[in-house]
């Protein structure tokens, strides 16, 4: 964000080769690959509705909101000023104002009114752009998001789904139902089970008679809940049956404050506009959802659409790094020569245009097959398998990625006024959020144990692109072959497989759908001579074809 006239006549010296802050950006328009990737897989309307978003979200004032709700970071009020329990976040007005911004415009819902006709690739092009505005707010939105799928189980659920719908935020801590629309949530992990659920041990007892839409009392604790300040929360809690999935009201029917005491607020690394608590209920109303002991399958319904948000997320912070190094390097000059000029910056910047495009086409290709799981058996195939293996290899390259990024602007990029510090703070929690990179890759496993034709749709998505670059097609031969491995040995080597999945697939996608130049280049520099640290090109590496990607093109 540009600042009116600033001096550049200081008392001792002239400010110079600096380079200027950008003017107010289109994030669609400049965003080449964005738009291709839509073109490529999803229906006219998407880029028609994702136009305007771009242009708003690459705003002066956008930009001032995102800073705010990371600088301002939530504050916790547990009790009013009498001693009486509130248990509310307070956020700074930024935050409100992006949440304002994606709930108005619906994209925490177009994925359910859109379903089956790109609304999954609606939902993940609008995220990706979002993202760029700040990380941290988009926690609520794809927990919104994701919580349609579980809501479906919940009977006598109509009204909560109706409410998901809404366009109307109102983060006033009132009823859910004196609301057009809702927020929801996320409770899950206690201290001594963490991402094994089933050691959980919230207690549920039935108010009148147990099942399906009845209410319960829970009793217990929950080490992260995210998005406190949610009208509603899915959770697990131990009935009779065994552990089991329910929704917990901000409000009890009554309309009285729930019992659900705010212990503390997360002091995280990064992610700083975004509340994650520590959480106690002590009698809380909530309602069963679905069936009694079926609470982990109904809540992976919640977690395989958050996985897939999670590995948007990194796509989208990548492009919003690669700009700000575009920025940085045409404008500043260093011995005698701007550094964009130089052969050796120039390979730096192209391999992360690089793994940029490779990311964002994969979660694209994920959001293509959620939306055709209905009737196409290959999709549906697919859409088991991608959400992990994006999540999981997207988070491993972003960290590596933000450090390269900020050591392209040098001392500067280290500082927080510019925005590679809080990029680089926020690079981890994707990777840890939904199962960290250990449990997504044994979840890998056991998505190709029980339904072997995950593993079909692959090979024939693979295999569509064979025949155009030798290193692919000798990857995709290694990972048949890896494939036929001993159970044990696929675990061991879990990590190593989950992996080359999803860098042949991100091949795979890049020959069929980017130039030559992208997808050539990754295919040497990730399956034939992969290098640990970005920069390491061929010598013959097309790096002007490359950097032309990042040039403004309407």
């Amino acid at each position: 964000m540009a600042d009116y006239a600033p001096r550049t006549e200081l008392t001792t010296h002239r400010v110079e080769n600096q380079p200027a802050p950008e003017p107010e950006r289109d994030l669609w328009r400049d965003d080449r690959p964005l738009r291709e990737a839509v073109s490529h897989f999803a229906p006219d309307w998407v880029s028609e509705r994702l136009a305007p978003l771009g242009q708003r979200l690459g705003s002066a004032e956008v930009e001032r909101w995102g800073e705010q709700a990371n600088r301002f970071p939530p504050q916790l009020h547990a009790f009013d000023r009498h001693g009486r329990r509130l248990d509310e976040v307070d956020y700074h007005p930024g935050y409100h104002a992006l949440m304002a911004l994606a709930i108005g415009e619906g994209w925490h819902a177009v994925a359910w009114e859109r379903e089956h006709d790109g609304g999954h690739q609606a939902h993940v092009a609008a995220l990706y752009l979002l993202t760029q505005a700040e990380p941290g707010f988009c926690c609520p939105i794809t927990m919104t998001h994701a919580a349609m799928p579980v809501l479906r189980h919940l009977h006598g659920g109509e009204a909560w789904r109706a409410r998901l719908l809404g366009r109307e935020y109102e983060p006033a801590a009132i009823p859910a139902w004196h609301k057009t629309t809702n927020t929801f949530g996320m409770a899950m992990t206690e201290k001594q089970g963490g991402s094994d659920v089933r050691r959980n041990s919230t207690q549920a007892r039935p108010v009148s008679s147990p099942g399906s839409g009845e209410w319960y009392r829970l009793e217990g604790h929950k080490w992260f809940c995210s998005a406190p300040m949610s009208d509603a929360f899915l959770t697990l809690a131990q009935t009779d049956d065994g552990l089991s999935c329910f929704l917990a009201p901000r409000f009890t029917p009554e309309g009285q404050r729930n019992a659900i005491e705010i212990q503390r607020l997360k002091d995280k690394c990064g992610n700083r506009a975004n509340a994650s608590a520590e959480i106690e209920y002590v009698g809380a109303w909530a309602q069963l959802v679905g069936e009694p002991g079926r609470g982990v399958p109904a809540i992976l319904e919640m977690v395989q659409q958050t996985r897939l948000d999670a590995a948007t997320a990194p796509a989208g912070m990548m492009r919003q790094a690669v700009r700000e190094v575009w920025n940085h390097v045409q404008k500043r000059q260093v011995f005698d020569r701007r550094l964009a000029d130089q052969p050796l910056m120039q390979r730096v910047v192209a391999d992360l245009e690089i793994e940029t495009e490779a990311s964002l086409l994969l979660a694209m290709r994920g959001a293509r097959a959620m939306d055709r799981t209905a009737d196409d058996e290959h999709e549906a195939a697919l859409a088991r398998l991608l959400p992990a293996l994006a999540k999981f290899w997207h988070n491993k390259r972003c960290p590596a990625f933000m450090a390269e990024a900020m050591e392209c602007l040098g001392g500067i990029g280290y500082v927080e006024e510019t925005p590679l510090a809080r990029l680089y703070r926020e690079a981890p929690v994707n990777s840890i959020w939904e199962g960290s990179g250990n449990v997504i890759c044994l979840d890998v496993l056991r998505i190709l144990e029980r339904h072997p034709a995950s593993i079909e749709a692959l090979q024939r998505e693979l295999n569509l692109a064979r025949g155009h670059h030798s290193a692919f097609d000798a990857a995709v031969d290694s990972l048949g072959d890896r494939l036929t491995a001993s159970a044990e040995r696929l675990q061991a080597e879990a990590r190593w497989l989950a992996q080359s999945m999803a860098q042949t697939l991100q091949a795979a996608l890049l020959i069929r759908h980017a130039p030559h130049a992208i997808a050539d280049t990754f295919c040497t520099t990730r399956l034939a001579s992969a290098s640990p640290i970005f920069g390491v090109l061929p010598a013959n590496a097309p790096v002007p074809a490359i950097l032309e990607r990042l040039k403004e093109s309407v």
